[in-house]
């Protein structure tokens, strides 16, 4: 097991699947993420403008490097269709070193562009 916190599991969740998708591969292909599982069946109960909510979502895991937070923030931001968007991020402390190798391939490539 490889000990670093340069990458990161980032969180969101989504209305529906064509939305995940959507952000998914737009993230995949600029290069802000290696992978990104898709998680439907998602039962999320929380509150809003002071009304408990409870709604079917989406969840987003997504395998990134930590310097690619803040841009992955801001494709969130201007593409996610709520007012305000989850996005909580976890450091990856241990990994397989193949692992963590491929993920920084594919990820660096957004820095080349």
């Amino acid at each position: 097991m490889e000990t670093n916190s340069e990458y990161q599991l980032l969180l969101t969740t989504c209305p529906n699947m064509e939305i995940a998708q959507q952000l998914a591969k737009n993230l995949v292909t600029n290069h802000l993420a290696a992978c990104i599982n898709i998680v439907p069946n998602l039962y999320s109960v929380y509150e809003w403008e002071n009304k408990i909510v409870t709604d079917n979502e989406v969840l987003l895991l997504i395998k990134t490097r930590q310097d690619c937070y803040t841009t992955i923030q801001q494709t969130l931001l201007q593409q996610h269709p709520y007012q305000v968007p989850e996005l909580i991020a976890f450091s990856i402390e241990n990994g397989s070193p193949h692992y963590l190798s491929w993920l920084n391939q594919v990820v660096s490539q957004a820095h080349l562009k």
